[in-house]
């Protein structure tokens, strides 16, 4: 895999729709909200609020819906069905394991997720991946959340690794976004079929042979 390196000082892990199956949580939250203001929710839709924090998302809906000025009240509403719906669980996407396990085996790890802490720690929790972690970060912990670069760089500070000598995992348009203006190397999996994304490496699962390969390859050497 020539468009990441093997020479890693660490990898970095966005959470929802990447590690954890928690995009059909959203969708269930953000479909109701649309419905209860006689809107449809497909893929247009969901484009506007995936990879975005709860508040940008709160934003981002209340002017599609012709509500100006109503973004922290659907935020709102947004965090409490996203919470009730997580609630009941969440599934690791297909490799999400294996791939943590093979990355930390060989460089320092961590989680760096536009999710408020509360979900974020629920998520990984159910997903059985909270110990895979002993770094993760929350949109709520940093004063600018993606596609702003702070969650990519202080994961990356608190490694003690340098970001361009580091790989970001990435599903959305704003993730990408903030692990390339903090200078990372970039592996997508897109959540939303057809995306057209910014990436050093694309593919279609965690799980994809390649990419396990390179995860067991990784040296934290950027010499290489």
């Amino acid at each position: 895999m020539r468009s990441l390196p093997v020479g890693t000082e660490a990898v970095v892990f966005d959470c929802d729709g990447l590690l954890v199956d928690t995009e059909a949580c959203w969708t269930v939250a953000e479909s109701a909200i649309f419905a209860e203001h006689g809107h449809p929710f497909g893929p247009e839709q969901k484009a506007l609020v995936i990879g975005r924090t709860v508040e940008a998302a709160g934003e981002a809906m209340a002017q599609y819906l012709g509500r100006p000025g109503a973004g922290a009240e659907l935020a709102a509403e947004l965090l409490a069905r996203a919470r009730k719906e997580l609630s009941r669980g969440a599934m690791a996407l297909t490799g999400a394991a294996e791939l943590v396990r093979a990355c930390r085996a060989a460089v320092p790890v961590a989680v760096a997720s536009n999710s408020p802490r509360e979900l974020l720690d629920a998520a990984l929790w159910s997903a059985g991946l909270a110990d895979h972690f002993t770094h993760t970060f929350a949109a709520d912990e940093v004063r600018s959340p993606k596609p702003a670069p702070e969650l990519y760089l202080t994961a990356c500070e608190a490694l003690g690794a340098t970001p361009r000598h580091s790989v970001a995992f990435e599903d959305s348009a704003t993730g990408i976004a903030s692990a390339r203006a903090a200078g990372l190397h970039v592996a997508v999996i897109p959540s939303l079929p057809g995306a057209d994304l910014d990436h050093d490496w694309l593919g279609t699962s965690l799980a994809e042979p390649e990419l396990l390969a390179w995860a067991r390859d990784l040296r934290a050497d950027t010499a290489r």
